[in-house]
């Protein structure tokens, strides 16, 4: 088994700004934590994504003003969003690797496709920067892809809805988005009644977990749910928005998920889309012990049937909103 690992140089020049917690250091700890997994790892240096691919996610117009903004030596976007000199390079690397690795898995190089680069991406709109993203990447490499034919799942475990996604493809029925994350915190985004509009009803599905929720909603959200609705999707390709801030240990949110967590999520999302057909893109998470951990567990869980993954931590807790998220779900599929 092999392990496409798409990372650069530029990803660590990108200034986030002072102590922030978007930092360098994140990518570093996910190298580690992939190496440490098991399987063969191939180093994957992606080019600048072509602008026409880029401009099929986002308005011109804002590309073009990020480039100037980087270009005049950055600052500040928003209140949470900083960009410096080098973070054009890295966003447009970061941007084009999904790209370049769906490429070298359909080619059959590998069998897991991990983008290990930043900035992050799942915040991002057509026309803004929001929440430390840029760019969209996960969102660019899934409109490559159905514009080429293919049917596309996109699964966002960050703990932080994937408002710029889910914006990005909510009336388009080529794409279904299912995203797990924590009730009552930013983007304020990710309600279960959004689920998509005119032909696309029903591919898109949220599900906001109370605070202090622990890796058994997750995971039986996937085996009793989502994991059914993907495979009646049938998608073509899964990409996964890896955000590790539902980590117990992460600074920025207050869920209970341990490293096993998401390789358990990562094993039974794998058998929801054909091999050498799964991409992993790094989203927030921000304690870097627990970005080790949790990338290491990924992949594991992607690509070693003999693995088992550890128990959660805690009981089951508050299974209430997984019942009503199967309500929602279960007009559009067929889920228990």
């Amino acid at each position: 088994m092999t392990v496409l690992l798409a990372s650069h140089e530029s990803s660590l020049r990108h200034d986030s700004g002072p102590l922030h917690p978007e930092r360098p250091a994140r990518i570093e700890a996910v190298i580690r934590g992939v190496a440490a997994a098991g399987p063969a790892v191939v180093g994957v240096s992606p080019e600048e994504i072509d602008r026409a691919h880029l401009t099929a996610v986002h308005d011109p117009a804002y590309v073009d003003s990020i480039e100037a903004f980087c270009r005049a030596g950055g600052g500040n976007l928003d209140l949470d969003t900083h960009a410096g000199s080098d973070s054009w390079e890295a966003a447009l690397r970061a941007a084009g690797a999904g790209i370049e690795l769906s490429a070298r898995l359909a080619a059959g190089d590998g069998d897991l496709g991990y983008v290990a680069m930043r900035p992050p991406g799942h915040h991002a709109v057509t026309n803004r920067a929001m929440g430390f993203c840029l760019f969209n990447n996960v969102a660019v490499t899934a409109r490559y892809l159905v514009d080429a034919g293919a049917r596309v799942a996109v699964f966002d475990w960050d703990v932080h809805h994937g408002n710029g996604t889910q914006d990005l493809f909510y009336a388009d029925p080529r794409v279904l988005y299912v995203s797990i994350h924590e009730s009552g915190i930013y983007p304020g985004t990710g309600g279960m009644s959004e689920t998509g509009i005119g032909d696309a009803q029903g591919t898109n599905l949220n599900l906001a977990v109370p605070f202090g929720s622990n890796g058994w909603v997750h995971r039986a959200a996937i085996d009793e749910l989502y994991g059914p609705a993907i495979r009646q999707f049938a998608p073509d390709w899964l990409l996964v928005s890896a955000g590790y801030d539902a980590h117990r240990f992460d600074p920025l949110a207050g869920l209970n998920l341990i490293g096993d967590d998401y390789g358990a999520m990562a094993a039974s999302l794998a058998q929801c889309v054909p091999e050498q057909r799964s991409i992993v893109f790094l989203e927030g998470g921000y304690d870097l012990a627990a970005l080790e951990e949790s990338a290491a567990a990924t992949v594991r869980g992607w690509l070693r049937p003999d693995w088992r993954a550890a128990d959660p931590i805690g009981d089951g807790r508050d299974l209430d909103c997984l019942r009503r998220a199967k309500d929602v779900a279960a007009e559009y599929w067929n889920v228990g």
